[in-house]
């Protein structure tokens, strides 16, 4: 590659991490991006309904946290199982290789629903960001797919993220650990907000990258965002973080624009 090339590669790749860009959601398919705590039961309905009810299969993806072997009946025990799924594929690995190989994919290439459980993020950075696997969530979601998680699996979701430092997820900005999925582009999302009095962590991140917008999401609480607009469920609030602005709160049932960057009318 040129430098000419890279540097432009360079460019791109910092645009959409910290731009503002033209789509912020997903321009097909769902997201269900839950920050922590319980799930309650109207959070699990819209990730059922969004991915074509229970006969559909789907894949949980548990990597953020600290197991790497799963007996062969773990994903009975697990809450898309206990939702009423009745084809729940298990997908882990630590290693980028398999990542990246046909057959560790298979599944998604036909699952309708994908959710993301908790632990540390960096860990599904390590072994997902730029890979087969990525490519394939993306594919999914572009089909009408659903994709969910909860705590780690919400803050991956966006193309900023925030405590990814392997020293502890007291760091906010951990350089080599910024880069999420973005399913949601030019977007941050922290979790556990109110529960773990975090909701002024926020603020140094979006003074610091003024193009990004800041959402932070309480326990059992979620939001379900369709293209580039959300709606609130659950038990607690949401916060909105832009720089130069008073963080404010949503709370369940009210709607926002992510590209406009406002509450809408339900």
């Amino acid at each position: 590659m040129t430098a000419g090339r890279t540097l432009l590669a360079a460019a791109l790749s910092a645009a959409a991490l910290f731009g503002q860009p033209r789509e912020v959601g997903p321009a097909a398919g769902a997201l269900i991006i839950v920050g922590g705590g319980r799930l309650g039961a109207e959070i699990v309905r819209e990730f059922v309904e969004r991915a074509g009810g229970p006969d559909q299969p789907v894949v949980v993806i548990p990597t953020a946290g600290t197991r790497d072997e799963f007996p062969p009946d773990w994903t009975k025990n697990h809450f898309l199982s206990k939702a009423g799924f009745r084809n729940v594929t298990l997908l882990n690995t630590r290693d980028r290789a398999v990542a990246d190989s046909e057959s560790f994919v298979e599944p998604l290439r036909t699952a309708r629903g994908v959710w993301f459980d908790g632990g540390r993020h960096w860990r599904l950075a390590d072994s997902y960001l730029h890979t087969r696997t990525h490519r394939e969530l993306n594919a999914l979601l572009a089909r009408g797919g659903v994709i969910g998680g909860s705590s780690a699996g919400a803050t991956i979701q966006g193309s900023y993220m925030v405590r990814g430092a392997r020293e502890g997820n007291h760091i906010m900005m951990a350089p080599g650990y910024e880069e999420g999925l973005a399913f949601l582009r030019g977007v941050a999302i922290d979790q556990h907000l109110l529960t773990r009095k975090r909701e002024n962590d926020m603020v140094a991140v979006v003074e610091a990258h003024p193009e990004l917008l800041g959402l932070g999401i309480d326990e059992s609480t979620a939001v379900v965002v369709e293209g580039d607009r959300f709606h609130v469920v659950g038990n607690s609030k949401v916060a909105i973080y832009e720089k130069g602005r008073p963080y404010y709160f949503l709370a369940a049932g009210e709607r926002f624009d992510l590209r406009a960057r406002r509450r809408v009318a339900p």
